[in-house]
């Protein structure tokens, strides 16, 4: 008890301390308006605006802590994390999905951040956060059993899923799911599947060292050459390129419902 006493104590002289001294340095007063702003630009996919209002707050800290603002930024960076790890739980993503979220970000923080580097660390953070949150936005189609299969194969993209298993979890024919899947979000299942393997293939091309055969592997193309042509037919790269050529930017589905006329 004594010694927690003597932390709350602390901690207690500490805040008192910043809370004279804070009054000398200019722009804090708007740090939780800008990382309000941050969140909303993060969450509507605005990567341009987020990564402006990620600087804004980084130039806040290294007023308040000049020499320190690595150490400093390094830990905001991981509270940031961890505050859109949450927000994702709200959108429904699956607990084990935030967590494993939170923690790749956290790890990426500590370990591939140099201190040099740390605005450009700061927008490749942000992209991957618009990134990871579009692969994961709820879907707006009219046809909620569309919509629910969009969900279901966002979140168990690393099974082997087959137009046979979905139309079984959601107790509806192959034939009845193929045919409203390809009304409403205008390409086949199997076509929509592919592209959400491609699209997540990149992140594990890009941020890890597994090779090219175990991500194959790991999203169920029947071989490497398979995933190499499919790679390819949406990225217009081979896996290879994609992951010596840091240029390339990330290919994502445009998923837009399709218009069509009921009989």
């Amino acid at each position: 008890m004594q010694h927690q006493h003597s932390i709350s104590e602390t901690i207690s002289k500490r805040y008192f301390q910043e809370i004279d001294g804070i009054n000398q340095y200019s722009g804090i007063e708007d740090f939780f308006n800008i990382e309000s702003k941050l969140l909303f630009e993060i969450f509507h996919l605005e990567s341009a605006k987020a990564k402006q209002s990620l600087h804004e707050i980084i130039d806040i800290l290294s007023i308040r802590f000049g020499k320190q603002v690595i150490k400093i930024v390094r830990g905001y960076f991981i509270n940031l994390s961890s505050i859109v790890a949450r927000k994702l739980l709200d959108n429904q993503v699956p607990s084990k999905k935030a967590f494993a979220f939170n923690y790749a970000c956290a790890d990426m923080i500590e370990n591939k951040m140099k201190d040099a580097e740390f605005l450009q660390f700061a927008d490749e953070l942000v992209d991957f956060y618009v990134d990871f949150i579009a692969d994961r936005k709820q879907p707006t189609f009219k046809h909620q059993t569309v919509n629910k299969v969009i969900m279901y194969i966002n979140d168990e993209l690393e099974n082997d899923l087959t137009v046979e298993s979905i139309a079984s979890k959601f107790h509806i024919s192959t034939s009845h799911l193929s045919r409203i899947f390809r009304e409403h979000v205008g390409i086949t299942l199997v076509e929509y599947l592919n592209v959400r393997r491609v699209e997540e293939s990149q992140y594990y091309l890009r941020h890890t060292n597994k090779s090219i055969t175990s991500i194959s592997e790991q999203f169920h193309f029947c071989n490497q050459s398979y995933f190499t042509r499919i790679f390819k037919k949406y990225t217009g790269v081979t896996p290879k390129h994609f992951r010596d050529e840091l240029h390339h930017e990330f290919y994502r589905f445009n998923i837009i419902e399709v218009e069509y006329e009921t009989v």
